[in-house]
This record gives C-alpha cells, structure tokens and sequence, in this order.
C-alpha cells in the first residue's frame, strides 16, 4: 500500500487548505485513515480518523481541531481529505496520512501500518 499526500503549502491565519491522500493498492475501503501531523520540535500527533463502523464510517478528531478541520474519504476514487479551515499559527506542521488495517485505535499512531510522505503546511499570523 502506497500513500501519497497532497495540498500543503503557506496560507496565512485564519485562512484554509485542503489536503488531499491517495492510497494504491491493497482494499481502501477497509482501511481506518488517518491523518496525523508534527511540529518542529515536538512529537507526531493526532488530527483526525475516519474508520469503518456499522457498516458505516465514524470520524475522531483531535480537540485542537474538533469544529474546524473536516476529514472525508472518497472510496470509489481511493482518497482521503482533510479540509482544514480557521487556520492558526499552531496549526503549522507536516501532516501525514496513513492507513490502518484490521481494529485500531484512532489516535494512536502505532496502530497504522502504512504512512505517507507528509506535506507541509504553514500558517503565518
């Protein structure tokens, strides 16, 4: 399985970015995705999941971005997205996508099996 992760780049505060993932390979429509994201300087965190639940799909997000960030998957197409609007500073990091086979764990990063490359996003006030 191959992730590749799209549409970071510099907006300013307050502003918005779509990031998009791409999977090849493998049956996308049984991966949890999620996206995660890290800071110069600080550890890898969680930003957001959508996993299969009930024969439909449940979305997590992270606090610091619950109400402004919005994650989709479009699985005749294979992709995920991220929109992410109201953009702060903080916000600035490389966000990765990644995909999770089998009973996972949302935010917990060691339970995804597959990772993207990430894609830079900054945010300047």
């Amino acid at each position: 399985v191959q992730l590749q992760a799209s549409g970071g780049g510099s907006v300013q505060a307050g502003g918005s970015l779509r990031l998009s993932c791409a999977a090849s390979g493998g049956t996308f429509r049984n991966f949890a995705m999620g996206w995660f994201r890290q800071a110069p300087g600080k550890e890898r965190e969680f930003v957001a999941a959508i996993i299969s639940w009930l024969g439909g799909y449940s979305t997590y997000y992270a606090a610091s971005v619950k109400g402004r960030f919005t994650i989709s998957r479009d699985n005749a197409k294979n992709t995920v997205a991220l929109q992410m609007n109201s953009l702060k500073p903080e916000d600035t990091a490389v966000y990765y996508c990644a995909a999770g086979v089998g009973r996972i764990i949302a935010s917990r990063a060691d339970d995804y099996n597959y990772w993207g490359q990430g894609t830079l996003v900054t945010v300047s006030s």
